[in-house]
C-alpha cells in the first residue's frame, strides 16, 4: 500500500476508496505471502505484515459488502459453533503399506512386474519422495479457487477444515494459470522444526502446554475450531498427489508434481525419479543420512509408480494402494529398565504382555510402555523384570522391547511366569493349539473384554461418536450407565443422572446426546466393524457388506452358515479375503446368544444403512465372477482387481449365484459345473469387452 493510502484513517475512507484500498492489499499481501514461503526472501517485518491485515480487516468491518474473494480475511474466518463437519472424500485418501527392509522394497517392484504381467527385468520407474511427518489434508479448487478442505480421517470421511486450511499461507487461495474445473489435491500439514522450538518457547512463557513434537503441533493447530487460532501457528504444506481432477493433466506423477508447481503449489524438492529398485534404494540412503539436516521431520521415504496408467490398472488392495510403498527409515532406539511386566486383557480376550518402563525419551517421545507380544516373544529373548532392555518406536509409532543387555540383569532376576488366568476376571486363560496368545475363556463376564469392546464401538473408525472417549467409557461402565452397545443410545434417558456427575452439565450432557443422535444412522460396513467381531477388521467389514447388501441379510445368512455343509457356508468361505478361519469366529460371534440379543436391540435403535457400492455404470457392476484358467492378457490379482473396481463380486468357486465364468486355457473343474449349472462362461477376450462396456 501506498504511503498516501496508509495515512489516510479507514473511517476517512469513502466506499471508491475502500473498494480500491481492499484491491490493492489483497495483491500486496499476496504479494507478501509468495515472498516470505516460497522464496525465502521477505521484504516486511512480522509487524508491518500484520499491520497491512489488520487494515484489510478494518476496512472490510467498515464496508462488509466489499470483502473480496480473494480476501486475506478469509484465511481467518469466524469459529464455527459446533465442531467440524464431515466431508465425504470424492475419492479415498488410502493409508500406504510399509517396509522396513531392503527387501521388501525389492519385493514391491517384483509383485509390480507379476501383477502387471511384465517380464522379470522390465524396468519399473517410480518417484521417490521424503515421507513427511505431519497430517495429511486435501484441499479442493473449483475454477482455480480454494472451495473445500478436509482431514483425512478414517479414508472415507474427514473432516471439513476449510477456514483453517485457507490460514496456510503455502497454499495458495487462488491458482495461477490455467486450471481444470475440479482440482483435488492431497498433501500434509507439517511444522519446521525451528518455528516448532519458538511456538513453544512462547507457549512456555505464557504457561501453556507444550508439544511433545511438530507433527502432534501441526494436528492440534489444523484441528483448532478457532482459525485465528490456526492462522498465528507455522503451518506449511507439502502438496503431493492429485484426488478427483475434472480432466487429465499429466500422464506420469512426474508431470504432476511438474505441474503442480506451475499452478503455484509447494512440492518437495527432495523428490526424485528412480528407475530401478537399486536407485530407489540408494535414494532412501542418502535421504536417511541427511534427514537429522532436514528442516522438518520425516519417517522415511514414499514410491510410487510414475506411470499413471499403471496405477490405475494395479488398483488397491484394503484400504491401500498398490502402486505406492512407504519405506520407513530404522527406528530409533536407546536403553532403559524394565520395571515390571504387566498383562492387558483384550476385547477379544488376548492377554498381551506390557513392559512397564522407567521413563525415557526415544525419538522426541516419552515412553514408559511398551508391548512383549506375547509368552513366545518373551521367552525367545529372555525377558524378566529388572532387565535393562534395548527399545525402539516400530515405524517409529509402536514402542517395543528390541533385546535384553545381559551384562546387566540383576543376579535375582527370575524368568517370566505365564498367567493361566485372567487377572481381570479369574477366568481360565488358554493358549489354543497353533495360536501365539493366550486368550482368556470368560468372555462376556471378563470386564476388561467387554469395556474394550465398547471402546472399539465408538471408536474413530466405527461409530465415531464425539465427546465419548475412552475414558468416558470406562467411568460409565463403571457406574452402570453403560453396560452393552444399545445402551449408548439411551444415555439420554439417564440425563438427569449424568448431568450430576463431575464434569457433566447440561451443556456438555447436551453436546454429547447430539452427537449419538447423529450416529443412528450408519453404513452397514462400519456397523459390522464396530461389533468387534475377531478377525474382522476394516476391510473384512467392506468384503461382508458389499456380499450381503444389508443387516437383515448378513444377519440372516451368517446364522444360516451355522450348517457347514449348506449353501450359506459355501458362500460365506468362498468370499475372496474371508475363508473358513474368519468364517469361523464370525460363526462363534453368532453362536452367542447374548450377542444375537445386542444385535435385536441395536436394530431397532438403529438405522443400519444398505451397502451402497461405488456409482458404475459397467454392466458387470454387482454380478458376481469366477476366474478360472490361464489368463494372457493379464494376470490373475490384476482380472480379479479390474472385477472390483467395476463393482463386480469375485468369487473362487462356481454356484448357482455365479454370473460370468471367464475361463482361459487349461480351465477344468470349474469349468465343467458352470456348463452343468448353466453359468454363463466367457473367454477372456469376452470378458475384456464386457468390462469396457
Amino acid at each position: 500500500m501506498t504511503e498516501a493510502a496508509a495515512d489516510v484513517p479507514v473511517e476517512a475512507l469513502n466506499r471508491a476508496a475502500a473498494a480500491k484500498e481492499l484491491e490493492h492489499l489483497a495483491r500486496e499481501i499476496a504479494r507478501h505471502d509468495e515472498l516470505y514461503h516460497r522464496r525465502d526472501a521477505p521484504e516486511l517485518s512480522d509487524a508491518e505484515y500484520d499491520s497491512l491485515r489488520r487494515r484489510n480487516g478494518a476496512i472490510e468491518a467498515l464496508y462488509p459488502d466489499l470483502i473480496r474473494a480473494d480476501s486475506p480475511s478469509l484465511r481467518v474466518g469466524a469459529a464455527p459453533a459446533e465442531g467440524f463437519a464431515k466431508v465425504t472424500h470424492s475419492r479415498p485418501m488410502l493409508s500406504l503399506s510399509n517396509a522396513l527392509d531392503e527387501d521388501e522394497v525389492r519385493e514391491f517392484f517384483t509383485r509390480i512386474r507379476r501383477f502387471l504381467g511384465l517380464d522379470a527385468e522390465a524396468p519399473v520407474e517410480v518417484m521417490g519422495e521424503p515421507k513427511i511427518d505431519g497430517l495429511s489434508a486435501s484441499a479442493r479448487y473449483e475454477r482455480g479457487r480454494l472451495t473445500l478442505g478436509a482431514t483425512r480421517g478414517d479414508g472415507v470421511t474427514g473432516e471439513d477444515i476449510t477456514r483453517n486450511l485457507a490460514t496456510i499461507r503455502d497454499l495458495p487461495k487462488r491458482l495461477v494459470g490455467a486450471t481444470p474445473d475440479v482440482l483435488e489435491v492431497r498433501g500434509e500439514i507439517y511444522m519446521v522444526r525451528s518455528e516448532f522450538g519458538a511456538l513453544n518457547a512462547r507457549r512456555q512463557e505464557e504457561g501453556e502446554a507444550v508439544f511433545a513434537n511438530p507433527r502432534n503441533a501441526a494436528a492440534g493447530s489444523v484441528r483448532q475450531l478457532d482459525p485465528g487460532i490456526t492462522a498465528r501457528r507455522p503451518l506449511r504444506y507439502f502438496t503431493y498427489a492429485a484426488g478427483e481432477v475434472s480432466e487429465t493433466v499429466a500422464a506420469t506423477h512426474a508431470e504432476f508434481l511438474d505441474r503442480l508447481k506451475g499452478w503455484g503449489f509447494e512440492t518437495n524438492p527432495l523428490a526424485r525419479l528412480c528407475r530401478t529398485a537399486e536407485e530407489a534404494l540408494s535414494f532412501h540412503r542418502e535421504v536417511g543420512d541427511t534427514r537429522s539436516g532436514l528442516p522438518y521431520d520425516i519417517d522415511g521415504v514414499v514410491y510410487k509408480v510414475n506411470r499413471y496408467d499403471w496405477q490405475e490398472r494395479l488398483g488397491t488392495v484394503s484400504r491401500a494402494p498398490r502402486w505406492a510403498l512407504a519405506h520407513k527409515f530404522p527406528a530409533e532406539q536407546a536403553r532403559t529398565v524394565l520395571q515390571r511386566i504387566t498383562i492387558q486383557v483384550g476385547r477379544t480376550g488376548a492377554l498381551t504382555p506390557v513392559a512397564e518402563l522407567e521413563p525415557i525419551t526415544v525419538g522426541g517421545v516419552v515412553v514408559s510402555r511398551a508391548t512383549l507380544h506375547n509368552e513366545d516373544e518373551i521367552a525367545r529373548k529372555d525377558i524378566r523384570e529388572g532387565d535393562t532392555v534395548v527399545i525402539q518406536r516400530a515405524g517409529d509409532v509402536i514402542p517395543q522391547v528390541v533385546s535384553v543387555v545381559m551384562e546387566k540383569r540383576p543376579a535375582d532376576a527370575a524368568a517370566f511366569t505365564v498367567p493361566t488366568k485372567c487377572p481381570v476376571c479369574g477366568s481360565l486363560a488358554v493358549r489354543e493349539t497353533g495360536e501365539a496368545v493366550r486368550r482368556c475363556t470368560g468372555g462376556l463376564i471378563c470386564e476388561a473384554q467387554v469395556v474394550e469392546r465398547l471402546k472399539h464401538f465408538v471408536s474413530r473408525n466405527a461409530f465415531d461418536i464425539e465427546g465419548l472417549g475412552r475414558k468416558h467409557i470406562e467411568a460409565f461402565w463403571r457406574d452402570g450407565l453403560v453396560r452393552s452397545p444399545d445402551d449408548i443410545f439411551r444415555l439420554e434417558d439417564k440425563r438427569e443422572v449424568l448431568t450430576e456427575r463431575e464434569g457433566w452439565g447440561g451443556q456438555s450432557a447436551s453436546n454429547l446426546f447430539a452427537a449419538i443422535a447423529e450416529r443412528r444412522s450408519i453404513p452397514l460396513e462400519r456397523f459390522i466393524y464396530a461389533l468387534g467381531i475377531r478377525q474382522v477388521g476394516q476391510a473384512t467389514a467392506r468384503l461382508l457388506a458389499k456380499q450381503y447388501g444389508s443387516l437383515d441379510a448378513w444377519r440372516g445368512e451368517m446364522i444360516a452358515a451355522e450348517d457347514r455343509e449348506g449353501p450359506a457356508y459355501a458362500e460365506l468361505v468362498d468370499i475372496d479375503g474371508v475363508g473358513p478361519s474368519v468364517a469361523g469366529d464370525l460363526l462363534a460371534f453368532f453362536a452367542e446368544p447374548h450377542n444375537l440379543a445386542v444385535l435385536e436391540r441395536l436394530a431397532a435403535a438403529l438405522r443400519v444403512g444398505d451397502f451402497t457400492a461405488p456409482e458404475s455404470a459397467s454392466p458387470v457392476a454387482g454380478r458376481t465372477v469366477v476366474f478360472t484358467g490361464m489368463l494372457e492378457t493379464m494376470s490373475r490379482g490384476e482380472a480379479k482387481a479390474r472385477a472390483e473396481s467395476l463393482g463386480a463380486k469375485v468369487a473362487g468357486s462356481v454356484s448357482a449365484k455365479t454370473d460370468y465364468v471367464v475361463a482361459g486355457p487349461g480351465a477344468g473343474s470349474k469349468l465343467k459345473k458352470a456348463e452343468a449349472l448353466g453359468v454363463t462362461v466367457l473367454s477372456e477376450e469376452d470378458w475384456s469387452a464386457l468390462a469396457r462396456a
